[in-house]
């Protein structure tokens, strides 16, 4: 039974997530979750909640043990962009894209 929690318009863009994304890909949950409490990187954060809060859904909606758990899929797509201006020379304007990101987190029960 796959398990999964969503982390919607994060508000980092998903080429900083990415690293981290595959950095904890088909880890157990408690390894993962070493790893990015010790990364130095402070988007680990908001990784680790995400991988805690499918961690609890798992544990609490399907009864599955924690220490069982391991990372199956997890992904950060691309969510809606703010879009502002800053001017420029000559009374022109530039636009700025602040890029947001979903982090998607699957868990499952690991066999043996």
């Amino acid at each position: 039974m796959e398990v999964r929690a969503i982390a919607k318009d994060t508000g980092i863009s998903t080429q900083k997530i990415r690293p981290l994304v595959d950095m904890v890909r088909g880890k157990k949950v408690e390894d993962a979750l070493n790893m990015l409490k010790f990364t130095p990187s402070p988007l680990a954060r908001t990784v680790a909640k995400v991988v805690k809060s499918a961690a609890a859904n798992a544990e609490n909606n399907f009864q599955m043990t924690p220490a069982d758990l391991k990372i199956v899929s997890i992904y950060a797509d691309e969510a809606r962009s703010l879009k502002r201006y800053r001017p420029r020379a000559r009374g022109r304007a530039s636009r700025i894209t602040k890029r947001s990101s979903h982090i998607t987190v699957i868990v499952d029960e690991q066999e043996g």
